[in-house]
């Protein structure tokens, strides 16, 4: 599992912080080890009531760019540091 702190840009409000994102994903093999973070280069894409979202991980996992749309709200860019 790994938990990322992340801030939304809205274009014209500037980055702003949002609310941590935790992941684990686990199937045959981890895509997000139970003690870790994904691999660099990792794209996770979800998609759901509370809205939907792609991004990809960079510097070993410690930090990932993307776009998200959450319910009830326009497209934003989606960015996020690992937390320590």
């Amino acid at each position: 599992m790994a938990t990322y702190n992340t801030e939304i840009h809205t274009g014209g409000g500037g980055w702003q912080a949002d609310e941590p994102l935790e992941l684990s994903i686990r199937n045959r093999n981890d895509v997000v080890p139970s003690d870790g973070r994904p691999a660099e280069g990792t794209t996770v894409t979800w998609s759901g009531d509370a809205g939907n979202g792609s991004v990809t991980f960079f510097d070993g996992g410690d930090r990932f760019d993307g776009t998200a749309r959450f319910s009830g709200e326009g497209p934003v860019e989606y960015r996020g540091v690992l937390q320590e």
